[in-house]
């Protein structure tokens, strides 16, 4: 038990490019899968919390969306307001770089003058460097310190957890002396219906074309829990074309049966209890343009 007196507690902010690797990050820094990660960009669309303890240290991480210089939509110009609001919010700012590409990125160059523009400071934390030559590191490294004054630099990856825990007890050592916010076992405080929307969104996009994942979004709309432990969850995805919905659906359904299966299975092994799925897929063209949706997603609503 940590003494009261003792503790320290402070949010992080991971922040980044569209598939930086934040969110393979996070899991990694909480030890347990809290936010969806798939090869797609713009996966996350909303903060997602991750909450580790590290010696008398509670470190709250915040995933946030990946940060993108194009910003046609609204649900895009949303995403990219929370990704800032994060980053406003925290007590550190760790920007997380895809090591394997040269240079440095338009969306990268726009964080970094975002983050200048605040007067905020930043670690770094250079990603998937397990894919680098080792010889490539250090001049990768010196060209964003060039671009911005980081305090610290880390080479990690997220993937195999290479680096990750020296940046955690880094990270740890900096936090403000202050009450957990949250119980000691706690991994997110995700709401278990976003949570489980979350998981099916994930499974649509791992396993359908390119294009249309973006064009979707998952919303629980029943949850209901039984006295055998089990609970019944109720979720609509909805789509923006007649055509998107025969796409999800698959040939006689196929498609989605198999989304349900494996985002039950992911759920069961998430809630630790049985899960009953019911996925039902609706065309509704305009869901980028309605708040409730967007409210749903945990996201404010941007003019």
């Amino acid at each position: 038990m940590v003494d009261e007196a003792q503790r320290r507690c402070g949010l992080v902010a991971l922040v980044g490019a569209p598939n930086a690797g934040k969110s393979t990050l996070l899991n990694q820094l909480v030890g347990a899968k809290v936010s969806i990660v798939t090869p797609k960009v713009q996966t996350t669309r909303t903060r997602v919390t991750g909450i580790a303890i590290e010696g008398t240290t509670q470190l709250v991480f915040v995933d946030t969306p990946g940060i993108f210089t194009r910003t046609k939509r609204r649900l895009e110009r949303a995403m990219v307001a929370s990704a800032w609001a994060g980053a406003a919010d925290a007590d550190q700012v760790v920007v997380v770089v895809d090591g394997t590409k040269k240079g440095i990125g338009d969306d990268a160059r726009r964080i970094l003058a975002g983050l200048k523009e605040g007067k905020r400071k930043a670690i770094l934390a250079l990603n998937k460097v397990d894919l680098i030559k080792r010889q490539e590191l250090l001049p990768r490294a010196a060209q964003l310190n060039e671009a911005f004054d980081f305090e610290k630099t880390f080479m990690i990856s997220a993937q195999t957890g290479d680096g990750v825990g020296d940046l955690r007890k880094h990270l740890a050592g900096l936090m403000p002396e202050g009450p957990w916010l949250f119980a000691e076992d706690d991994l997110s405080d995700l709401p278990e219906r976003l949570l489980a929307a979350e998981v099916t969104r994930e499974q649509l996009f791992l396993k359908l074309h390119d294009e249309l994942p973006y064009d979707l979004m998952v919303e629980t709309e029943n949850w209901k829990d039984f006295k055998d432990g089990s609970v019944k969850i109720q979720q609509v995805i909805y789509v923006r074309r007649d055509s998107q919905k025969s796409i999800v659906l698959g040939k006689g359904g196929a498609t989605v049966k198999a989304i349900n299966l494996a985002a039950r299975k992911e759920l069961e092994a998430q809630l630790g209890r049985r899960v009953h799925l019911f996925l039902f897929v609706k065309v509704r063209d305009t869901w980028p343009d309605d708040p409730e949706r967007f409210k749903a997603m945990g996201l404010d609503w941007v003019e």
